[in-house]
């Protein structure tokens, strides 16, 4: 079954438009564990970075959806991290965890997290 898409109803995006980081931000290999998130310039502590999961309520009786962004893919955990996880106020049925910077992250540092919605 073929989907019809009015494509005048529709923002449209020119090349260069959708941004999965912020530009202060990279994907690098990690000494952590794989890859992992790098500032390209110096961040400010207490800095929000953006959305890095969604969390979708279908219903009561449903379990929670968690749906995670480019930004919340890449990084990783530490003991000691730099960053924190925001979570929102809900719109509905759906919260947004953002990434907040904790401490000053110098040009080239992994930022980090303590993982607290899965075990690394």
């Amino acid at each position: 079954m073929a989907i019809e898409v009015d494509k005048q109803s529709h923002n449209h995006l020119e090349k260069g438009d959708y941004k999965p980081l912020p530009e202060e931000l990279f994907i690098e290999e990690s000494l952590i564990d794989g890859q992992g998130l790098f500032a390209a310039k110096e961040i400010a502590a207490e800095t929000d970075l953006g959305i890095t999961h969604y969390e979708v309520e279908k219903d009561a009786m449903s379990p929670k959806i968690l749906i995670r962004t480019p930004l919340g893919g890449f990084i990783n955990h530490s003991d000691t991290p730099n960053c924190v996880r925001v979570k929102s106020k809900p719109d509905g049925n759906i919260f947004s965890w953002t990434l907040k910077t904790t401490d000053k992250i110098e040009a080239g540092q992994e930022l980090t997290l303590k993982y607290s919605m899965y075990r690394p």
